[in-house]
Order: C-alpha cells, then sequence, then structure tokens
C-alpha cells in the first residue's frame, strides 16, 4: 500500500491510496492488479483518531462518486468518520477496463475469462486484503449503495470478521434468484414506473410515440456514432428510477423537435442530452458484467436474460405499440445484446460479451447459512417501489439475514443515499446502534 498527494477542498482534506492485490485472490502469487481509493477527513480532525467507513458505489462498473468537500451523506459521515472511497477493480482509477484496455488481455476469450474476476467476491476479497493495512487489524463500517450492498450482502457471507456495522441502501439483493427471475420482476416494475410517468405527464405519450415512430423510419447517429435505434431510444426509462428521473425525461421529449427545411426533426440540442444519458463510454463494465452479478448456478449461462424476458412482455415492443394506440413503455436497467451493437464504446467488445452470457461455472455469491447467524449489526435502507433492486426480493432477504434493521420507505426513489443527504446516513447508523 501506497499514500499521496494529500490535498484539500472545502471542508475536507484529501489522500490518494494505491494498492497491489491479486487479480484471482484464489491464486495470491499470479497476476496483480492495481486499486485506487480517495480517503476524506474532515479539516481540523485527526484522521489516527477515527474509525473507518469504506464506501462501496453502485453499478457494477462504476468508480467511487467524486464528491466536492462535504456534500451529501459524507456531511454526516466525516462527524466521526474517516471515509474510503473505493474504486472497485476495473473502474475508475483502478485498472480502469473499456475497449481500449481490454485488448491488452488478448483474445475475446481471455478477455471475457478476466472479467470473470470483476463481481462481487473479488470486490470483497480487495477489501479484506487492504482492510489490515489501513486499520491495523480492527473491522470497519461498510456503506453499499445499490450493488454496492450486494457486495455489503457477500461480505456478510464470506467475511463478517470484518464488519463493525454493515449499511445498505436500496442494494439488498435475492439470494437465490436467477437472472430470469430478476428481470420478469423488473419489467412489472418498470411498467409501473412508465404509468407513473405518463400520469404525471400525459403530453408525453404523444411525444415520446412521434419520437420513436421518427426513429423506425430512419434510426439517427448521435454524436461519437453512437446508433439511436427504437430499442436505444426506449432505454432511457433508466431515468424513471431516480427521484428526478420523471420530470428529465419530460425535459428531454418536450424539446425533442425543430422546424428544419425539410420538415420536423430531432434537434442537436435533444440528441447530445441523449448521447449523454445512453453512451457506455464511461462505464462500460456495467455493460458487460450487469447480468453476471445474478449469476450464481454453475450449470447455467444467463443467455441474454434481459432480452429473452423481454421477449415475453409484447407491450415493451415499439412496433407492436405504433400499430395500436398504447403509450410507448421505456426500458430500464436491462442489457441487451443490441447495446453492442449501437454504441461504439461498446461495439468492439461484442464478441467479449457474447463468451460472458454463455458463461457456465459461475459460483454463488451469499451464504444463507452464515446469514442467518449474522452478528453483525445491519441497516438496510429498502425503496417501497425501487424500479433498480425488487422490494419483495430485498425485505425476503432482509428477513433471511440474523438482526437485520430496515428502513422502508417510498419518500425516495433509488437515488435516495444522494438525494436525501445526511438524513439517510443518519437514520442508518441509528438503526444499528438501536438509538431508533
Amino acid at each position: 500500500m501506497t499514500h499521496d498527494r494529500i490535498c484539500r477542498q472545502p471542508g475536507v482534506v484529501l489522500t490518494d491510496h494505491h494498492f497491489t492485490v491479486p487479480l484471482d485472490h484464489a491464486r495470491p502469487d499470479g497476476e496483480q492488479v492495481e486499486l485506487y481509493a480517495r480517503e476524506v477527513v474532515a479539516t481540523g480532525k485527526d484522521p489516527e483518531t477515527l474509525p473507518w467507513l469504506l464506501y462501496l458505489e453502485g453499478g457494477p462498473g462504476f468508480g467511487a462518486r467524486r464528491f466536492i468537500g462535504r456534500q451529501a451523506w459524507l456531511e454526516r459521515a466525516l462527524t466521526e468518520y474517516r471515509v474510503l472511497l473505493l474504486d472497485q477493480r476495473g473502474t475508475g482509477r483502478s485498472g480502469p477496463l473499456n475497449r481500449q484496455t481490454l485488448p491488452l488481455r488478448g483474445t475475446p476469450a481471455e478477455q471475457a475469462a478476466h472479467l470473470a474476476h470483476f463481481r462481487a467476491d473479488s470486490i470483497v476479497r480487495d477489501c479484506e486484503a487492504i482492510r489490515p493495512g489501513l486499520t491495523a487489524g480492527a473491522p470497519w463500517t461498510v456503506l453499499g449503495q445499490s450493488f454496492g450492498g450486494f457486495c455489503v450482502t457477500h461480505y456478510l457471507s464470506t467475511a463478517p470478521e470484518g464488519l463493525a456495522a454493515a449499511l445498505i441502501t436500496g442494494g439488498l439483493p435475492s439470494l437465490d434468484a436467477t437472472a430470469d427471475e430478476v428481470y420478469e420482476a423488473a419489467y412489472t416494475r418498470i411498467e409501473r414506473k412508465n404509468r407513473a410517468h405518463y400520469a404525471r405527464y400525459p403530453m408525453d405519450v404523444e411525444r415520446a410515440r412521434r419520437i420513436v415512430a421518427a426513429l423506425v423510419e430512419r434510426p439517427v447517429e448521435l454524436p461519437g456514432g453512437y446508433r439511436l435505434t427504437p430499442e436505444a431510444f426506449q432505454s432511457l426509462g433508466l431515468l424513471l428510477g431516480t427521484g428526478d428521473g420523471s420530470h428529465q425525461l419530460h425535459h428531454l421529449l418536450e424539446d425533442a423537435f425543430v422546424p428544419t427545411l425539410d420538415g420536423p426533426a430531432l434537434s442537436d440540442a435533444f440528441l447530445e442530452a441523449v448521447h449523454g444519458h445512453l453512451s457506455f463510454a464511461g462505464h462500460p463494465l456495467y455493460a458487460l458484467i450487469h447480468e453476471a452479478i445474478y449469476a450464481q448456478d454453475p450449470a447455467a449461462p444467463t443467455g441474454w436474460a434481459a432480452e429473452r424476458v423481454r421477449a415475453a412482455h409484447p407491450l415493451f415492443d415499439a412496433a407492436r405499440t405504433l400499430a395500436g394506440d398504447e403509450p410507448l413503455l421505456f426500458s430500464g436497467e436491462t442489457i441487451h445484446l443490441w447495446h453492442f451493437t449501437v454504441d461504439p464504446a461498446l461495439a468492439p467488445l461484442r464478441e467479449t460479451a457474447e463468451l460472458l452470457a454463455a458463461r457456465t461455472g459461475w459460483e454463488p455469491l451469499y451464504d444463507p447459512v452464515r446469514l442467518a447467524a449474522n452478528e453483525v449489526p445491519v441497516a438496510a435502507l429498502v425503496y417501497h417501489d425501487d424500479m433498480y433492486v425488487d422490494t419483495a426480493h430485498s425485505l425476503r432477504t432482509a428477513r433471511a439475514i440474523r438482526g437485520l434493521r430496515t428502513w422502508v420507505t417510498d419518500e425516495f426513489e433509488h437515488d435516495g443515499l444522494r438525494a436525501g443527504g445526511p438524513r439517510v446516513l443518519d437514520r442508518l447508523l441509528a438503526l444499528v446502534r438501536d438509538e431508533l
């Protein structure tokens, strides 16, 4: 472990940390990978007197959030912790994996084999590898957002001795659901979110139909070469899972067309904004291993589960919608093979993605027996109708983890940790301390 470059932002002192860990923790003497994390301490506090709080970002495939000063939940955390913002392996500054770097691994088959080491099991073993050098062996508190909560659940299953407390926001996974079962539940929730959006903004029904009709006639190439097809346009529904996402989607749709010499056309401003929402250039790992985070049966590949399940939900078929008078349904947190055709950030990795979808040999991620005997204080924020993580799955898991306390609310969508600021973390800490 090394640390360097202490710098300051308003109200905080930042320290960079660099670590070397095995790519495959089962082979500690084999290939090594580099990890990066940023330590955040409140100005004026002595870090050596503070316990550690490790933050695991959602995803998969996103580096830790780059806060400025004491934004969001950091305000509360910094009153009593030194915080470690870890870029999980393959993200941020921890050896980012993308169309530029993955070819260094060799063939698509070699790339897929490499990516098999980037699920929650490897991330948790990374955490345990770096913890002793930071905490002198003491357990730490871990906060997991969304996929970060999946990692925390694996942590509780495999290395609870490393945890002083576990805090989860929108990230209690099913312990045993297949990828197909996860997406079957998801499409029902996504449809509800669509209905709620159109109830709030009924004028968007015609706007969305008009846009998708234009794309059926002729897909549009966005800046950077992204091909905006009807299915790609529908994936803007990812916005509907956040607190302000419905409003963002509405503002996108209302400014879609401008008059031109050839008649109405999708505007450059609209296309630029859409590109920002749809491109995977900043987080390609999310697309590559998204279905693999649900793979737990060694004999069963995920096999593009989201696409397979979507075929059983014809209401999401854009052509069918245009042939009738139903509102267009946007899709949600689903990855499809066509993503690797329309997005230049993913297209070179299509064969790698297909090999991952066909892969078998995935190991179970959770240990129900050990979770049933859990002794780590755990609190989980569960959103009443979370579009990204099924509420029923989360509550079933909550009942399976001994001593876990839940906070179930419809005050927030999936981004409650960000939107709720210090109050969310304060309540979770109170729950694990039996102060509520």
